[in-house]
């Protein structure tokens, strides 16, 4: 008679080190096909980080901390969770209730998008160059600004500049709003329930920056489970992807100053931008994997544009 193959739960509760959790924790990953990209790109990455964070160690311990040995009630919590990460694909921020951004710390939970940008790249390396004098900018907002987390970047890049978040979704400004307290920014970064720009008071604005929405519905529908998770608001951008972009270019005109800016993310849709836009004369910024997926419209473009 054939054996059962071994109840994995029971054999982890025996490993007595993070070394052991962590080449465990890897093979589960493969033979599970679970889904990555929400807060690392590599199952050691990320099951390194749910070790670490579980255990409540420093993410630069060195190597060493991987032979300490660990107590029945640390095994008992590193099988709690990944338990939910194998079995339930529950994504990894969503059970550290957190994400991190250029070295900041943002709460997120079930209720918002996990942070995940190429903003983190021009904010602050190439933000500065693409407006003609940086020290003048006094107004600036985030778009779809969901926990808050680019918004709270843009007050930290731009100290003297009042900060406005837009979002649709009261869920996910209830979650910026816990950002925003922790990093003391109530007096600078104001929230605004919107749709786009139709319920926030008329201001003209040096940057418009938006990580929209854009992944085309039927893209959504095929998604992973583990991004299925996200709320779907936050990343469906109707059939082509293109439907909140296109309200928040025609909105834009009358909220940028004359030499503003506006950056959208847009993911994919590059080619779609430039057909359907090509009279704004998007530029693409450079990002260190090169899918320069982040574009450049400038004020005086938008402001004869017709569309």
């Amino acid at each position: 008679m054939e054996a059962k193959p071994a109840n994995p739960w029971v054999e982890a509760v025996r490993l007595t080190t993070p070394g052991a959790w962590l080449e465990f924790a890897e093979a589960l990953y493969r033979q599970h096909d679970l889904a990555l990209g929400q807060i690392a790109t590599t199952a050691h990455d990320e099951a390194l980080y749910l070790i670490l964070h579980t255990l409540q160690l420093p993410m630069d311990s060195d190597e060493g901390v991987l032979a300490k040995t660990l107590t029945g009630a640390q095994r008992e919590a590193l099988t709690t969770v990944f338990r939910r990460r194998v079995v339930d694909h529950t994504p990894a921020a969503y059970l550290t209730r957190e994400a991190w951004l250029n070295e900041e710390r943002f709460y997120v939970d079930e209720r918002v998008l996990i942070p995940r940008s190429y903003f983190l790249e021009i904010i602050p390396g190439q933000l500065d160059e693409l407006l003609p004098d940086p020290a003048k900018v006094t107004r600036v907002v985030d778009v779809c600004t969901g926990s808050g987390c680019l918004a709270i970047l843009l007050a930290k890049h731009f100290p003297q500049a009042r900060v406005d978040a837009v979002d649709l979704s009261t869920d996910a400004l209830a979650v910026a709003q816990i950002n925003v307290e922790s990093h003391k920014l109530t007096r600078r970064v104001t929230l605004h329930a919107s749709d786009v720009f139709d319920a926030v008071p008329p201001a003209q604005y040096d940057v418009i920056l938006s990580n929209p929405p854009y992944e085309p519905s039927a893209h959504c529908d095929a998604l992973p489970t583990e991004f299925k998770r996200e709320p779907r608001l936050a990343l469906d951008g109707g059939g082509d992807g293109l439907d909140i972009i296109r309200k928040l270019l025609r909105q834009s005109r009358t909220r940028l100053k004359p030499h503003g800016i506006v950056l959208l993310e847009v993911g994919g849709l590059g080619a779609a931008m430039d057909r359907e836009f090509a009279a704004l004369e998007p530029q693409w910024l450079e990002t260190e994997d090169e899918s320069n997926c982040v574009c450049l419209i400038r004020g005086a473009a938008l402001k004869t544009w017709r569309g």
